[in-house]
């Protein structure tokens, strides 16, 4: 069997692994072309007419932190390039738990309205409506952390965390190597449709912080306004995985906390406990 991977950085690497793992063959794409990927601009058809036949496709480039010129060409454009020049074969596209713009703490599931209040957001919602149009299969990505990567841990740890207000918001998480390996069962299992792909214990930003301050002996943070400003959005939603259990899957990290010492461990200097 063959994929290919449009996209090889955080998550594309660890999605190799997890193919190769089982047996599959991998073609690999980025921008620049290197670490042994096939250059390959995903909004250019011209550069997509040139890649080479797959079993399956997994679009998970990222935007290089764009706007929505580059949202619209890498993830839109780039999924019906796709779709176009590979008809009939499955595709499955990476979007975000973002798109869900809940405030009110409840249960979203693949059913729940879809609403971003962004434009990027929006785009991501039309880049899902041309891969599932293809008959592909999207998966709802919550907040990405794993080796050498946590936000979350990296501000605890340094002291830069805020309890934003009461602290009731919820975070939603992915373990990297748990987000491949979904992404690997949904190809195995021939899905389609949309799954969210999101670890099984939303936790309180408050609820969090209080584990962590006990696993790493801090402080807690102290307590600030809201940050308007975050790259996915303000929401207050619990992400529900229900969907994506239900077919065999299971996330290796139910919770956050479950690898918190063990990325503490990779992420640079991390302090030690006291």
């Amino acid at each position: 069997m063959n994929l290919l991977l449009i996209g090889h950085g955080y998550l594309g690497q660890a999605v190799t692994r997890e193919f190769r793992e089982h047996g599959w063959e991998v073609t690999a794409t980025s921008l620049s072309g290197d670490n042994d990927t096939v250059p390959c601009d995903v909004g250019n058809p011209d550069d997509v007419a040139k890649l080479p036949p797959a079993d399956f496709i997994v679009h998970c480039a990222a935007s290089g932190r764009g706007g929505a010129e580059a949202y619209q060409r890498v993830y839109v454009d780039g999924c019906r390039n796709l779709a176009e020049k590979f008809p009939g074969t499955p595709l499955l596209f990476t979007s975000s738990t973002s798109v869900y713009a809940q405030t009110d703490g409840s249960f979203v599931t693949e059913e729940s309205p879809a609403t971003p209040d962004r434009e990027t957001g929006s785009l991501l919602l039309e880049a899902e409506r041309v891969t599932l149009a293809a008959g592909g299969v999207v998966a709802r990505l919550a907040g990405i952390y794993g080796p050498g990567r946590s936000v979350i841990l990296k501000k605890f740890l340094s002291g830069e965390a805020v309890i934003e207000e009461d602290g009731r918001r919820f975070l939603n998480q992915i373990h990297r190597d748990d987000a491949a390996r979904a992404i690997y069962h949904l190809a195995a299992t021939q899905a389609a449709g949309v799954f969210n792909v999101s670890d099984s214990t939303p936790l309180s930003q408050l609820g969090c912080y209080e584990k962590l301050a006990g696993i790493f002996s801090r402080p807690l943070p102290p307590s600030g306004p809201r940050d308007l400003n975050r790259k996915r959005g303000w929401t207050h939603k619990q992400v529900s995985n229900a969907k994506l259990r239900a077919t065999g899957w299971q996330p290796h990290f139910r919770s956050f906390i479950d690898a918190a010492e063990s990325v503490a461990a990779t992420l640079t200097n991390p302090p030690q406990n006291s």
